[in-house]
């Protein structure tokens, strides 16, 4: 993909698969909410998560966003880099202007509205991608 149908897919897609390892080398993925900002992958995090723990210990993560049902009709974004914790963990109601722009993003693209609400419990991971790989089968000539 280009980077202009990466932005675009990731603006699109929902759901992505988070992969971290715990402390004795064993992989941990779960899917996730995100929000793809250009430049970073951000993640609203429960942080009394095993996920949140692992990321605490090594920051290191792999993310696959994917999607199409037939072989012909899927495509995918797959982000490996670090993650590390922006903001009061859990994330509370004060202003933090690290967050305005992830924190729109996310409503908008969850909730159809302007307004992030903080429920006490999560926090913000922002994955700085340290290589990103894509694909999109659609694009493979038909024989």
């Amino acid at each position: 993909m280009t980077q202009d149908e990466i932005d675009s897919f990731l603006a699109e897609e929902r759901t992505c698969r988070v992969a971290t390892v715990d402390g004795n080398g064993t992989p941990h993925v779960v899917p996730l909410w995100f929000v793809w900002d250009g430049t970073c992958l951000w993640l609203n995090s429960i942080v009394r998560s095993q996920r949140w723990k692992d990321v605490t210990r090594d920051p290191r993560v792999s993310i696959v966003i994917d999607a199409g049902h037939g072989f012909g009709e899927l495509r995918g974004v797959e982000i490996s880099g670090h993650a590390e914790s922006v903001g009061d963990v859990p994330r509370g109601s004060s202003v933090d202007s690290r967050l305005t722009d992830a924190e729109l993003r996310f409503a908008r693209k969850y909730t159809g509205s302007d307004t992030f609400t903080a429920d006490g419990r999560h926090g913000w991971l922002r994955v700085t991608p340290s290589k990103i790989v894509s694909w999109d089968f659609r694009k493979t000539p038909k024989r």
